[in-house]
């Protein structure tokens, strides 16, 4: 049985580079996708913990510092 990438590589051995072009935006298309998407989680991440972090008891006690 031949993988998804097995199958995607004869496809692309077979068609025209125009079409080529075609799958390697889209493919490039996915991965910017998924970076975004993972940079966007990261940044909530990070902003969720802002609060913990933001509070008067903390804050006096790091002024002090």
């Amino acid at each position: 049985m031949n993988t998804a990438k097995e199958r995607l590589l004869k496809i692309i051995d077979e068609i025209s580079e125009q079409e080529v072009d075609k799958i390697l935006d889209f493919a490039e298309y996915l991965k910017t996708k998924k970076e975004k998407s993972l940079s966007q989680d990261l940044t909530k991440a990070s902003e969720s913990s802002i609060d913990f972090w933001d509070n008067d008891i903390d804050d006096e006690v790091w002024n002090d510092v």
